[in-house]
């Protein structure tokens, strides 16, 4: 006799007790392009935020955080890619540290099951189920006006490169000379082919480099991210033109940099919401497991930080 299907369910439950009850289970790696940087730690903040929720509503969420230890190791975050595919991770959210040289990894992960959420820096694939960055032309374009209202529309200006391949200082360089010479005709970047590279103690080689040759010269300087801003603001104050003798504008979110606004040696701070990019990219790459279709770019916001803003909401709400 053939028992009814509501009794065979019943036998079922019966014998495999965990069936019902037990919890889904993910493994994310979460990797930045380098793990000093302190904006780097709020993203992993973001990230863990979003494990936090998760396991609220019942399901289990372990986030790897592994990246390479600086911003200039393509190779070492290649292989930490690699390896986590080779651990069949469930997902992966990328920081990549280069544009080019991450796409082969990352296409391989996505042939094998494993889908990659791209946070912070561009990546020229289409491969990721989303990318969820700033928009870092955007970003540069207000530092450039920031400066430009600065001088007065009239002065000398450095930008200080990071480095060759990294998509989102790229764009943010990009957008600032694109804004300096479409709304500030006068003003004239005396060196825009100089990189500082991935830490503060090259950046403040280039920096000084860059100081000795035009310090008579120069009113303004943009540096797109932490290590070439936290070089120019030490050249600056080795030689003496800190305190706004120089108008210097920065791009990272980092106490120390709040500390030079408040004391003058930076007259502006571009902030990203790092934070909020962790989070969404565990987020993201939770609900396409789920079988969720993910946006393929959220726009995570930027906003421009001074001395005087400093109590706004919008922008005490990315202050590290």
């Amino acid at each position: 006799m053939k028992l009814p299907l509501v009794w065979l369910l019943f036998v079922i439950q019966c014998a495999l007790p965990g069936l019902w009850s037990a919890e889904k289970s993910y493994t994310i790696a979460v990797i930045p392009m380098g793990t000093t940087h302190e904006y780097w730690k709020l993203l992993r903040a973001g990230a863990l935020k979003a494990q936090a929720e998760f396991q609220q509503k019942g399901l289990a969420i372990e986030i790897i955080w592994k990246g390479p230890l600086r911003e200039d190791d393509r190779d070492q975050q290649v292989q930490v890619v690699e390896n986590f595919i080779g651990r069949r991770v469930s997902g992966i959210v990328l920081a990549p540290l280069d544009a080019h040289a991450l796409v082969a990894p990352v296409e391989q992960a996505v042939r094998v099951g494993i889908p990659v959420a791209i946070v912070d820096s561009g990546l020229k694939s289409n491969a990721p189920i989303s990318v969820i960055s700033t928009d870092n032309h955007a970003g540069g374009r207000l530092a450039a006006q920031r400066l430009g209202t600065l001088l007065n529309g009239v002065g000398n200006v450095i930008l200080l490169r990071v480095q060759v391949g990294a998509a989102s200082s790229e764009q943010r360089e990009a957008g600032f000379l694109d804004e300096i010479q479409k709304s500030f005709p006068k003003i004239k970047v005396l060196s825009s082919n100089q990189h500082g590279g991935a830490t503060r103690e090259t950046a403040l080689v280039a920096a000084q480099n860059l100081l000795n040759r035009y310090r008579t010269q120069v009113d303004g300087i943009f540096t797109p991210n932490e290590s070439t801003t936290a070089g120019m603001l030490l050249a600056l104050s080795n030689i003496g033109l800190s305190g706004g003798k120089v108008r210097l504008i920065g791009f990272a979110n980092s106490q120390r940099f709040v500390e030079a606004l408040q004391r003058q040696d930076l007259q502006g701070l571009i902030l990203q919401d790092p934070v909020k990019m962790g989070y969404l990219g565990v987020k993201t790459i939770v609900e396409s497991l789920q079988g969720k279709k993910a946006p393929a770019t959220i726009d995570t916001g930027v906003v421009l930080a001074t001395s005087e803003n400093l109590q706004d909401p919008a922008v005490a709400a990315l202050l590290p």
